[in-house]
């Protein structure tokens, strides 16, 4: 039986386009997943994982985006749960698990996540009038009163069921690598598509940054920190580089692939 479990999970390796039609009908339960060993995550916070050694983190001022996603919860559980609470087949991605509620339908995918991040940051700084997105015929949802939690959250299924990875790379601005920030996204517009999202940013005495993502995906999942398949030593941080393409362990993108809001 694990021969045939370590088979489906190296095939669910391959990208988010080529297996997350058909991860619904393979979830597996947790009996069936005791071959994976997640040890408790001992962080509270994104801002309290460690850094590689060297760096410091970049100061943003204390209504930045960055900052508030710094301050963003952490389970103490390291495993991904599915929308329906099975188990996420492949549990070998993530470096910690934000403790933000995924919802019991499978709509918050990885642009939803994001959609919902940025939304909820808006939300707290009271910007309401900021609180938009656009479907992929450039139609407009707002965030109308009454401007509560509960209408949020009504708003934001709306918004997941009209609007994804295609329309949300076309409502945000290209931006250079070498100008990224957290908030900003890795994203590739298509059905589906695939996005992920800078969460922290840091810098050494030379120069050199380091950025973290965290993504949902699909089936809707819990939004996650993802490990960094290319350095052991330095995960979850990802170098910020020239190279042509950044891996992530569930999908690659294109250095050119970065969206601000």
């Amino acid at each position: 039986m694990y021969a045939n479990i370590f088979l489906i999970l190296s095939l669910l390796l391959n990208s988010c386009m080529q297996n997350a039609a058909n991860e619904s009908e393979i979830a597996l339960s947790a009996s069936e997943l005791q071959v994976v060993t997640n040890p408790a995550n001992p962080y509270q916070k994104i801002e309290e994982i460690p850094l590689p050694a060297g760096y410091k983190r970049i100061s943003f001022s204390a209504v930045d985006f960055a900052t508030w996603l710094r301050k963003l919860p952490l389970k103490k559980n390291k495993s991904v749960y599915l929308y329906n609470g099975v188990l996420k087949s492949n549990q070998a991605a993530q470096f910690a698990v934000l403790d933000i509620p995924v919802g019991k339908k499978d709509l918050q995918q990885c642009a939803d996540a994001v959609m919902r991040l940025r939304a909820t940051f808006q939300f707290d700084q009271q910007a309401y009038d900021e609180i938009f997105f656009r479907d992929n015929e450039r139609r407009a949802y707002r965030f109308t009163i009454p401007h509560t939690r509960k209408n949020l959250d009504v708003f934001l299924e709306r918004v997941f069921q009209q609007c994804g990875s295609a329309s949300l790379e076309k409502q945000l601005h290209k931006k250079s690598l070498e100008q990224i920030r957290p908030g900003d996204v890795l994203i590739r517009g298509g059905f589906p598509g695939h996005v992920v999202m800078v969460m922290d940013l840091a810098e050494n005495a030379r120069g050199e940054k380091v950025f973290m993502l965290a993504q949902s995906y699909m089936p809707a999942q819990d939004i996650h920190v993802l490990l960094n398949p290319g350095s052991e030593k330095n995960s979850p941080w990802y170098p910020l580089t020239d190279a042509a393409h950044i891996l992530t362990p569930e999908y690659h993108f294109r250095n050119t692939e970065l969206r601000g809001w």
